[in-house]
C-alpha cells in the first residue's frame, strides 16, 4: 500500500506533498510485465498522478495525465481519483534502450518529444484540460512545466523509480512543492536555496527517510505542519457491467463485425488486464 503525506509550511506560504509509490509502481510492473525503462516512465507518471489526484477536493473528482511523446513507448496514460488511487498503462510495454550518458535509464529518449495533457474532471459540465509541450520527457520536469504554464503555480516536482536487475521495483516515490499566493520573493529565495544538494527521491527512500523527513530535506529553511496522511494504491475501476455497457453502446454494424465468425466478444482492460467475455445476448 502506498502512502501520501500532505504538509504546509508554518507561515502558510508553501504546500508540500510526498508519496511512497513503491507498491503502486510494483503492481503496475506486475500487471503489464514492462521493461525497465517503461516501468520507470510509467511509474513516474503514476506517482505524479497520485499526488495530483490527492490534491483534488471533490470525492468524485479525478485527473488524467496523458503523455504523447512520439518515442518508442508511445502514449502513456495515468488516471487518479481524489484519494490518490491510480491506474495507468503504456502503449508499448517492452522498450529496450541503452543507458543514458549518466548511466541511468533513458526515460527521455523512450518518451520522446511531444505534449503532456492534464484533464481534471471536477464534476462540471466540461473537464478542465491543459496541454503543454514536453520539456524533457523525463516526466518530473514536464509536470513542473505544466503547473507553471497551464495553472500558473510555481512548482518543484521530483520523481524517482529504481528498478532492480530482475525488473522488479525497488523504490518509487516523489514530492511536489508549490508556492501559495502568500509567498513573496523572500520565500522563493528560501525555497531555491534549499534545493542544491538534495538527494534524489530514490536515494532518500533507500536510506529509510520517512515522507516527512524527505520534505524537510527538500525544505530545510521551513517548519512543516502535517495536514493529512492517506493510503494510496494501484486500483482499477473496470467491471463486467461497464464492459457490457461499452459493447451495448456500439453501433449495430460494429457489433456485427465484432461477432463475425465467433460466438463471443472479448473486452480487455488496458489498465489491469482483466478479460470480460460476452455472448451475443450481452
Amino acid at each position: 500500500m502506498g502512502k501520501i503525506l500532505r504538509c504546509i509550511t508554518s507561515d502558510g506560504c508553501v504546500s508540500a506533498m510526498a508519496i511512497d509509490a513503491t507498491d503502486i509502481v510494483s503492481r503496475a510492473e506486475q500487471i503489464h510485465g514492462s521493461s525497465a525503462v517503461v516501468t520507470a516512465a510509467l511509474g513516474r507518471l503514476l506517482t505524479a498522478a497520485a499526488m495530483m489526484g490527492a490534491g483534488l477536493k471533490g470525492r468524485n473528482d479525478s485527473v488524467t495525465l496523458r503523455v504523447s511523446g512520439g518515442g518508442p513507448i508511445g502514449h502513456l496514460i495515468a488516471v487518479a481519483d481524489s484519494y490518490g488511487n491510480v491506474r495507468g498503462y503504456a502503449e508499448n510495454q517492452i522498450v529496450e534502450l541503452p543507458l543514458s550518458a549518466s548511466g541511468k535509464l533513458d526515460v527521455g529518449s523512450a518518451v520522446g518529444k511531444g505534449t503532456i495533457a492534464v484533464s481534471k474532471d471536477l464534476g462540471l459540465k466540461e473537464p478542465y484540460i491543459g496541454v503543454v509541450p514536453l520539456v524533457s520527457g523525463e516526466i518530473a520536469e514536464d509536470i513542473t512545466s505544466y503547473f507553471a504554464l497551464s495553472e500558473q503555480i510555481p512548482t518543484i516536482c521530483a520523481l524517482g523509480v529504481l528498478v532492480n536487475p530482475d525488473l522488479s521495483v525497488k523504490h518509487a516515490g516523489g514530492y511536489l512543492i508549490q508556492l501559495l499566493p502568500a509567498a513573496d520573493n523572500g520565500i522563493i529565495s528560501k525555497v531555491e536555496q534549499g534545493l542544491p544538494g538534495v538527494p534524489s527521491v530514490t536515494q532518500m527512500l533507500a536510506s529509510g527517510l520517512s515522507l516527512l523527513a524527505m520534505l524537510k530535506t527538500a525544505l530545510p529553511a521551513f517548519e512543516l505542519e502535517t495536514l493529512a496522511e492517506q493510503p494510496a494504491s494501484y486500483r482499477c475501476n473496470c467491471s463486467r457491467e461497464k464492459s457490457r455497457n461499452l459493447l451495448k453502446s456500439l453501433p449495430p454494424e460494429d457489433l456485427r463485425q465484432i461477432y463475425e465468425g465467433q460466438d463471443t466478444a472479448e473486452v480487455v482492460c488496458h489498465f489491469c488486464g482483466a478479460v470480460y467475455r460476452f455472448d451475443k445476448t450481452l
